[in-house]
């Protein structure tokens, strides 16, 4: 989701390039993806995101691998890319998840894990040491201005069985997409955004009790002179203990920051040399940094040198909506979890393998 103050912020969401048909049958391409030219057929992906609790609409999604090994997956639920309240969805749209106990072979019904007044979107999830899980979204909803927004999480303390009824206010006045951080035991990092002014910035939210009580936002790229509109913001622990921000923007590339005091301060933005959106964080146990995000439609850089260096994009999906997580498999395979967007959309889960050269898509 673009920055929500901007008056044409829908229409830049909703106008990226038309995304191209995936055929069910039919030659695919080959597997091995050095390029960004490529298409996927019906044999690599599967939607796991279809059930009555969704609606007829689902986006935004964001998957985790818990302690007891299975894989949740949240994502957004409404009828259309903003779902305000209307006689059929009387409290708009909703956060819904499902999960895996077999590697994303198969997965549950979509089931709804909070549904509240406004329209609430852009869940990501995250489990903490101890085993709580925090999912982050912001709600949305019309004003006498035009629009309000606010960061939010939920708990859970049982593996998503159950979760808190009333929401955590994480940050007033700001949006939100991307997972909590736990940055080292009860410290928790989420990178949010807002627009003061009329600038886009992003900033740094931080909670020292495990995301029951969060601190003032610290902005990390307001009045930076290279980067106007600085909004959607993921973090990762680099080998050298410090903190590196990805920041999503509209007008140019993708820019990045560094901490070395666990997110109290950071450096100045800097290009980090390619275009995003939606930019989502992991390290696989092979110490390659993924980075995917939308833009060539859903996308995929690597890093091996601790994000000094890029290797990429590798077009994972030539749908536009996007905004992929990635999550590591027990066999060193990569699950990747991403939205289709227009009408009936829905969320897709594909494989594949990092490989030197490239990636290999994995069937199902």
């Amino acid at each position: 989701m673009a920055l929500l103050l901007l008056p044409e912020w829908q229409q830049q969401e909703q106008s990226s390039p038309p995304r191209k048909q995936n055929p069910v049958n039919g030659s695919h391409m080959n597997s091995l993806i050095g390029g960004v030219h490529m298409s996927i057929d019906a044999a690599y992906y599967q939607r796991i995101s279809r059930g009555e609790a969704a609606g007829s609409y689902q986006a935004f999604p964001d998957a985790c691998r818990l302690r007891n090994g299975d894989i949740v997956c949240v994502f957004y639920a409404g009828y259309a890319h903003v779902s305000l309240p209307n006689r059929e969805y009387p409290r708009g749209g909703r956060i819904c998840f499902v999960r895996s106990q077999d590697e994303g072979r198969t997965w549950s019904q979509p089931q709804v894990l909070y549904d509240g007044l406004d329209d609430d979107r852009d869940p990501h999830i995250s489990q903490l040491h101890d085993g709580t899980l925090v999912c982050s979204f912001f709600t949305y909803r019309k004003a006498s201005n035009g629009v309000e927004f606010d960061t939010k999480v939920v708990l859970s303390h049982d593996d998503g069985r159950a979760w808190s009824k009333r929401p955590v206010t994480v940050a007033k006045g700001y949006a939100v997409s991307a997972p909590v951080r736990e940055v080292v035991p009860g410290r928790c990092l989420l990178g949010v955004y807002t627009e003061q002014n009329g600038q886009g910035f992003a900033a740094i939210a931080i909670s020292t009790d495990g995301g029951i009580r969060w601190k003032k936002p610290v902005p990390i790229s307001a009045n930076c002179p290279t980067l106007p509109d600085g909004t959607e913001t993921d973090i990762i622990r680099l080998k050298d203990g410090s903190l590196m921000a990805i920041i999503r923007s509209d007008k140019v590339n993708m820019h990045f920051c560094l901490s070395k005091d666990d997110g109290r301060t950071w450096s100045s933005p800097q290009d980090l040399g390619f275009p995003g959106h939606a930019p989502h964080l992991t390290r696989l146990r092979t110490d390659e940094i993924l980075l995917t995000h939308r833009l060539p439609n859903t996308a995929l850089h690597i890093s091996r040198d601790e994000g000094r260096s890029w290797q990429g994009p590798y077009v994972l999906d030539e749908v536009i909506g996007a905004y992929p997580s990635t999550v590591e498999l027990k066999d060193g395979s990569v699950l990747a979890v991403y939205y289709e967007e227009g009408e009936g959309s829905a969320v897709r889960a594909m494989r594949f393998r990092v490989r030197k050269d490239g990636i290999e898509k994995l069937k199902w």
